[in-house]
């Protein structure tokens, strides 16, 4: 069983910051990449980064520049720092992770989302 754990959302005026991060833990032998997904409501879910153990990033073409993913230094959190954050910016934000279990099954496991909301 594996748990994701999310944290850092909230409410925040245009041209403010948030960071959010999410630590995973359970029957995991290795995390391959790590990354947070957005849902605004009436919309799809979308990629916004993601960051492999190897260290290399993918950014959403409308964050690139604001937003920053980063691992922990144990590999198994990541964060995401955002920053001149923008009315369009809210939705809930989802991390997930492809992961390696002890078997050496490969899974991806969602997180149970946290809520952003940046005021105009």
């Amino acid at each position: 069983q594996v748990q994701l754990v999310e944290s850092g959302g909230g409410l925040v005026q245009a041209g403010g910051s948030l960071r959010l991060s999410c630590a995973a833990s359970g029957n995991i032998f290795s995390i391959n990449t790590m990354g947070w997904y957005r849902q605004a409501p009436g919309k799809q879910r979308d990629r916004v980064a993601t960051i492999t153990s190897g260290g290399i990033t993918q950014y959403a073409d409308g964050v690139k520049g604001r937003f920053t993913i980063s691992r922990g230094n144990a590999k198994n959190t990541v964060y995401l720092q955002m920053n001149s954050l923008e009315p369009e910016d809210t939705a809930v934000y989802y991390c997930k992770i492809e992961y390696t279990s002890s078997r050496l099954v490969r899974y991806d496991y969602w997180g149970q989302g946290t809520q952003v909301t940046v005021s105009s």
